[in-house]
């Protein structure tokens, strides 16, 4: 694309369209080439081997890149490799500030590496004024941000905490996989890295696993990428080529499903079976304000607690309809899932508990199925508890 600046739902749908292939193929080919030819003696035609680079999996890199606002991107294998990746750009003598609450697989992967000794971890209630002033005390080198946060939806106000930690002397890295960048761009609220499981709504289709880590600085971006190349922690070109096929239909994916989500928070929080529901897009949520002021929708995550604990969740799950039980998220299918057996498991007991993930609570993750078949679904789930 040439000429003025376009806007994001244009860059997602046409980033690379028509961009100058000898056949004049409309979608870019897919280049399933581990090498590439040199011009002669140490003169290569722009790329060498596709660990350090690939036309299929720049493309994509560029794309993210543009949605996000940042100076490039490099392309993982996983969501978790993306976080990795970040990680990696720590020493042992440095403090890392993560949420209490994060996802589980990132808690297992911070614990571990501070386990052996590759930094340390102070995991917190980010939305604690003075639970933050304490952990910035301790001159942090990187904040890791998730908001909304995987699974209670918490929302933290990302402008702020990046401006606190930048006067600490910490940059700022935002797991933005609930939200895609096309409900918000972490860059333009200060933060320095901006992390995706592209595996989930970037992809959208549950087909593809991969990861990506978009950097506002040209410097950042370089160290990122010669350390996905020293570790070959990239992804393939067949990822990136269907990744950037899901990418094509982000925007109008994320209008429905957010709809969607919409109105199953609003049945669930009339249901007698339910304790709470926990969605941003709920006025009385008490992260709404913050999330009205910093994102441009309230996303298709939410969760809710059932009274009567695990029995009901085992007697919900087993009847719900619809809704398919599985782990992961983002797809154009409806999932529902148990953070205490699935998501979140590794964290603990007690680290759950402090986090506020109880053994009713149930993570959905809404899709594009009609509206009165979702609730139909969980009416049927609800139905089935005693």
């Amino acid at each position: 694309m040439t000429g003025k600046a376009k806007q994001p739902a244009t860059i997602a749908a046409a980033n690379g369209v028509a961009a100058g292939d000898r056949f004049g193929a409309v979608v870019q080919p897919l280049y399933l080439t581990s090498t590439f030819a040199f011009a002669g003696y140490d003169k290569t035609q722009g790329y060498d081997y596709s660990r350090s680079a690939n036309p299929s999996r720049d493309l994509l890199a560029e794309t993210l890149a543009k949605l996000e606002g940042g100076a490039g991107a490099v392309i993982t294998a996983s969501g978790m490799a993306a976080v990795d990746l970040v990680l990696s750009q720590l020493g042992p003598d440095d403090l890392v500030i993560a949420p209490h609450d994060c996802y589980g697989g990132t808690y297992r992967l911070l614990e571990a590496r501070r386990d052996r000794g590759h930094f340390d971890v102070a995991f917190i209630d980010q939305g604690d004024d003075a639970a933050m002033a304490a952990a910035l005390a301790g001159a942090p080198a990187l904040v890791f941000v998730e908001t909304p946060s995987n699974p209670l939806m918490r929302v933290v106000d990302v402008r702020r905490i990046a401006a606190r930690a930048k006067a600490a002397g910490a940059k700022v890295a935002v797991d933005n996989t609930f939200l895609s960048p096309a409900l918000q761009q972490p860059i333009s609220l200060g933060a320095d890295f901006v992390v995706h499981s592209t595996t989930k709504f970037i992809n959208g289709h549950s087909d593809v696993v991969g990861g990506a880590v978009i950097a506002a600085d040209a410097q950042d971006l370089a160290a990122l990428a010669h350390w996905a190349n020293v570790t070959g922690a990239i992804g393939a070109p067949f990822d990136s080529y269907m990744t950037l096929r899901g990418v094509r239909t982000l925007f109008v994916r994320i209008a429905q499903q957010q709809a969607n989500a919409l109105a199953v928070a609003t049945f669930l929080r009339a249901q007698p079976q339910v304790g709470a529901v926990y969605y941003p897009g709920l006025a009385d949520h008490p992260g709404h304000a913050i999330a009205a002021a910093q994102q441009s929708g309230f996303g298709a995550m939410l969760s809710f607690e059932l009274r009567g604990g695990p029995a009901a969740v085992r007697q919900f799950v087993e009847a719900v309809e619809v809704f398919t039980l599985a782990e992961s998220l983002g797809g154009v299918e409806s999932l529902v899932a148990h953070p205490a057996t699935m998501t979140h498991a590794a964290m603990g007991a007690e680290a759950r508990a402090a986090a506020g993930i109880g053994d009713g609570l149930l993570r959905l993750s809404v899709g594009l199925e009609d509206e009165n078949d979702l609730i139909g679904g969980l009416a049927a789930g609800l139905g089935a508890i005693a």
